[in-house]
């Protein structure tokens, strides 16, 4: 059959029309599904009510990528990262790294010294890192290029550390983009939107992180305790309670203490009974007091903290637990500081514990990753120039024999002051045996004569360093694949009056972190003093109307 041209133009036109309609339909497809991708621009926040108070231009971060030749799906997750935060900073504040910037890179470190994690070395980032890790009084402007460098580089880290180590589902890129707080919320919908976020998939990040999943669970219990106007204050008549006394303010201490599961029942009467005896116990021993039975004051002050202030409490320290090692396979160490403890692991079991005590305020303990890698038995205290200038000196004026009764000796000078060290015997400030990992701080494990203090409480009186109840039984614990280094062969080194270093045969991992709250391995929640006012900083930058 024979069509007339125009109908052939027609038929033709149709045709080529239908197939430019039909591509056309597939790129608007794609760019849907891209779009999909990345989350967009929360415009709602600003300097009022950002996370950290710098901002950066788009265009910044578009010029990284492109110098940095970075592959789309990094490309597109990073332009996703930064929508959700409005452009914000995610790793500086103007007063220097934020807590979730020690916290990944303390992560990033691990993996890279202990995984082998090769695509995350990057010489250039470690030396810029150790450079504002260890700088004191450091201060950030948005328009300094390095630390937009440093901050754009951390963030393509964080992505390809995600990436790479967590199996396909367990971190949601939305939920990845959480992982640092991008803006001031109520703290009651941040635990509603943690605790009801259901995944279709089933799967959640919890699965793949034991302590983070045990304390959000615990987070349920004080979420309903806030939503249901939290728990009455306390006082009472005496300065303590004991079994047996009445007190008008006991029958809102059982109320509490049932609350938080501490105590069974719905007893009401102002009598202190045995129920309440170990309901009383219970508490004391989740915030770190002395397990004793009697309600003191110290209790008093802790059970008047609101709910609120917990719940708070609670979800700083969730964001905390995101930056631990997965799985750590091997021996590791764990120092938590709030806790004064040292904890001892093989993999996933826990070879044994120890009290420790930890930094004053002002000589506070400082949170990072290290290798112990070598014990020195019977050491010299080499003393830190801050301490020779702010102790010895004035000790020295008044007692010109002062270095013969500490057996301390002068071994030169610098900067104008003496070069002060002691020796080992009885009485050295590091007692017997003390355990480095190298680090910018100059902090180490040691041994100390002042037996007395690991009694109490509240451990912070040192200058920095951990002093260890229990060092002889680290020795033994570390060197016990050593054949040469018996129980017998420690405990003469330790008392001899010569220095000796010991070269472990594998360096053992060691982490400190600040938790404040946490699960115990008995399945309690734990509670501890913020004795840095690391909470408390957090706390004004993460939630609206803080109490």
């Amino acid at each position: 059959m024979r069509y007339p041209l125009f109908y052939l133009s027609l038929l033709f036109c149709s045709f080529f029309s239908c197939q430019q309609i039909g591509s056309g339909g597939n790129e608007d497809d794609e760019k849907k599904d891209e779009q999909k991708k990345v989350s967009k621009r929360n415009y709602s926040i600003n300097e009022s009510n950002a996370y950290s108070n710098l901002f950066l231009d788009s265009m910044v971060m578009e010029n990284f990528i492109t110098e940095k030749k970075l592959d789309a799906s990094v490309s597109r997750r990073m332009r996703s990262f930064y929508n959700t935060r409005n452009y914000q900073f995610a790793w500086f504040s103007s007063d220097g790294l934020t807590e979730q910037a020690l916290g990944f890179w303390n992560l990033h470190d691990y993996v890279t010294q202990h995984n082998n994690d090769t695509l995350l070395k990057d010489k250039a980032l470690q030396k810029r890192m150790e450079s504002l890790i260890y700088q004191e009084n450091l201060s950030v402007n948005k328009n300094d290029k390095s630390a937009l460098n440093t901050e754009l580089t951390l963030t393509q880290h964080f992505i390809m550390y995600m990436r790479s180590n967590y199996e396909k589902g367990y971190v949601k890129r939305k939920e990845m983009e959480r992982f640092i707080p991008f803006k001031k919320q109520n703290v009651l919908y941040v635990a509603d939107s943690l605790l009801n976020k259901k995944h279709n998939d089933n799967k959640y990040f919890e699965d793949v992180n034991e302590p983070y999943k045990l304390l959000k669970q615990e987070m349920g219990r004080y979420y309903n305790i806030v939503k249901q106007g939290g728990w009455p204050k306390v006082s009472i008549a005496k300065k303590s309670l004991k079994p047996g006394d009445k007190d008008p303010g006991i029958p809102l201490i059982k109320k509490i203490l049932v609350m938080t599961g501490d105590m069974p029942g719905n007893d009401t009467s102002a009598l202190f009974t045995d129920t309440l005896l170990n309901g009383v116990k219970n508490y004391q021993a989740r915030f770190g007091l002395k397990p004793d039975g009697v309600i003191g004051v110290q209790m008093i002050k802790d059970m008047n903290v609101p709910a609120e202030k917990r719940l708070e409490q609670i979800m700083m320290n969730l964001e905390r637990m995101r930056w631990m090692p997965i799985e750590a396979t091997g021996k590791l160490v764990i120092v938590n500081i709030p806790e004064f403890k040292l904890h001892m692991y093989e993999g996933k079991s826990k070879a044994f514990e120890m009290v420790v005590v930890v930094g004053k305020v002002g000589h506070n303990t400082m949170m990072f990753n290290g290798d112990l890698n070598q014990v020195v038995f019977s050491p010299h205290w080499n003393v830190p120039p801050s301490i020779v200038k702010s102790e010895i000196l004035p000790a020295l004026e008044k007692n010109p024999d002062y270095f013969a009764s500490q057996n301390m000796e002068q071994t030169g000078t610098e900067g104008g002051l003496p070069v002060v060290r002691q020796k080992p015997g009885a009485g050295n400030a590091l007692g017997k045996v003390k355990f480095l990992f190298p680090n910018s701080f100059n902090i180490y494990f040691h041994d100390t004569p002042s037996k007395s203090l690991f009694e109490r409480d509240k451990r912070a009186f040192s200058h920095g360093c951990i002093r260890l109840a229990e060092p002889e039984k680290m020795a033994n614990y570390l060197l016990k694949d050593h054949p040469d280094w018996n129980p017998e062969k420690i405990n003469v080194a330790m008392n001899a009056e010569t220095e000796k270093f010991v070269k472990l045969k594998e360096s053992v991992p060691v982490v400190i972190t600040y938790y404040t709250s946490w699960v115990d391995d008995n399945g309690r929640l734990n509670f501890r003093d913020d004795i840095y006012s690391h909470d408390k900083k957090l706390s004004g930058k993460m939630f609206e109307g803080t109490l």
